[in-house]
């Protein structure tokens, strides 16, 4: 049939809400917040890139990016003094969005202004001005994001987890020694994540802010049931199968695990893995964990099988940490009973059948998964494997122009790892620029960070400097002799080696 035109318009839904008198009304909502509040987030949800239309609140998102400075001022005024600058801002600008998120109405928009608040504190919340500049609106965002996380003004999923990877990276921002923080943050982030009926990712992301508020802002002179080790307790509970009745989604069930990773690196190696039985005196907590990481590696959720893993490099490691030197052992039988090893303890079965299993897992095969995801668990379980089975410590170096770092236990990667997951494409600005982190990973500067020109970016990055060309020879030059060597049957003499 023609629509001659003219549409009908979509009649409004209604919805039945209790008024003060406990009478049952109706009231109208629209698709927009009707239909978002209650959806499920996808698995792979982000906050980082936006698929909102209208989401920058008068600010245009290319706008936010720090585009090169002019020419002619490059002559005058230093390059990195201008970018600061410049970086500051567009984040003042940015963060003005927060005083109006609490007055908008429509969903999109306010989800798409907790998307630039992210952008802009993880990317120009730099350096010491740009943490003043946060601190000085602090109270303002700190109140929007509270605003969305308590359900006010039909929050949809998408804002609430939007609003805590804000507040997750304002921590990092903000630095350490900030009880206050932890303090306000510690009621609110707690309620949602025992609130079975929230989305998974939500209670997810105010489990990982919590985490990273205690991890930077934290101290030791918090109260009992407020502190690291309550939340740490809390995470055991929550990476259970059932928790306050409820079954617990994969998804919320490795994020627990990460943040207790995370969490566990704050305290000694003896508060972790100290112990051979059930009853000694200050058991550790990574022993009692050990039995239920042991069902995680055979769940059949890949993030789920990773962080299990990752728990148990961590517990295995502080372990040995807590071994005598070689030095120090008389003989070989007192090596193999010392305190670091698993020998003689009452979880040395347990640990062989971990073992195995990461040892299966580092080779796994099969049509169950895709290509990709088997090449990525292969690579991830063989680190696994080579520090719980063969003792030895895992070495990542991460490089940045003007410095790098280099870690070489699992306790610095594991905060490598939360800290990236929580700031993401600011990762290495916030590292090059923020002491705390600069202090937790131990950055060092080579001096050789000076901002390089057009010339000479086109000379030593692009794909075709003399760099990237004699990269690509090399590489070339190791296929064809990899190629050779599997070829070699087929000629007499050996010559093509």
């Amino acid at each position: 049939m023609a629509s001659h035109g003219r549409e009908k318009k979509a009649k409004p839904q209604r919805r039945k809400k209790k008024n003060k008198d406990g009478l049952i009304t109706s009231q109208d909502t629209t698709d927009d917040d009707g239909v978002l509040r209650d959806m499920e987030l996808p698995d792979d949800w982000t906050v980082a890139a936006s698929s909102v239309g209208s989401s920058n609140f008068g600010l245009d998102d290319d706008d936010l990016l720090l585009e090169d400075i002019d020419e002619n001022n490059l002559e005058e005024v230093n390059r990195s003094i201008a970018a600061a600058a410049a970086r500051a801002s567009k984040l003042a600008d940015a963060l003005s969005i927060a005083t109006t998120i609490t007055s908008e109405k429509r969903a999109t928009k306010r989800e798409g202004g907790y998307r630039v608040l992210f952008k802009s504190i993880t990317q120009y919340a730099t350096g010491n001005e740009g943490t003043e500049i946060l601190e000085s609106k602090w109270d303002v965002v700190l109140e929007a994001c509270l605003y969305t996380l308590q359900g006010k003004g039909n929050s949809t999923p998408a804002e609430q987890y939007a609003a805590c990877r804000v507040l997750e990276a304002s921590s990092v921002v903000l630095g350490e020694d900030r009880d206050d923080i932890a303090e306000k943050l510690n009621g609110p982030l707690k309620k949602i994540i025992n609130a079975t009926g929230r989305v998974a990712q939500v209670r997810s992301a105010a489990l990982r802010c919590l985490a990273m508020v205690h991890f930077i802002c934290g101290t030791n002179c918090l109260e009992e049931g407020e502190d690291a080790t309550a939340v740490l307790t809390l995470c055991e509970k929550v990476s259970a199968e059932s928790y306050r009745g409820e079954t617990v989604s994969p998804i919320l069930r490795a994020t627990a695990l990460d943040c207790w990773a995370l969490l566990g690196t704050t305290f000694s190696d003896a508060f972790i893995a100290a112990g051979d039985s059930d009853e000694d005196y200050n058991l550790g907590q990574g022993l009692q964990l050990l039995p239920l990481l042991a069902e995680c590696l055979d769940s059949t959720d890949q993030s789920l099988r990773r962080s299990a893993g990752e728990c148990v490099s961590l517990i295995h490691e502080c372990r040995l940490n807590l071994g005598m030197d070689e030095e120090e052992a008389a003989n070989r039988t007192e090596r193999a009973y010392r305190r670091g090893s698993w020998d003689g303890s009452e979880w040395e079965v347990l640990m062989d059948e971990v073992k195995q299993r990461i040892a299966e897992l580092s080779v796994e095969s099969g049509h169950h998964m895709s290509k990709k995801d088997k090449k990525e668990q292969r690579s991830t379980f063989r680190d696994f494997m080579s520090t719980i089975v063969d003792d030895e410590s895992p070495e990542e170096i991460v490089n940045w122009r003007g410095g790098k770092v280099k870690l070489n236990s699992w306790q610095e990667i594991i905060k490598l790892n939360f800290v990236r997951h929580c700031l993401q494409g600011g990762f290495q600005v916030q590292l090059m620029t923020n002491e705390t982190l600069q202090a937790i990973f131990g950055a060092v500067f080579d001096g050789s960070g000076m901002p390089l020109n057009q010339l000479e970016k086109r000379m030593y990055m692009s794909k075709t400097s003399e760099a990237a060309k004699a990269a690509d020879k090399a590489m070339t030059k190791q296929r064809r002799t990899r190629t050779n060597v599997k070829n070699h049957f087929l000629t007499a003499d050996g010559e093509d080696i």
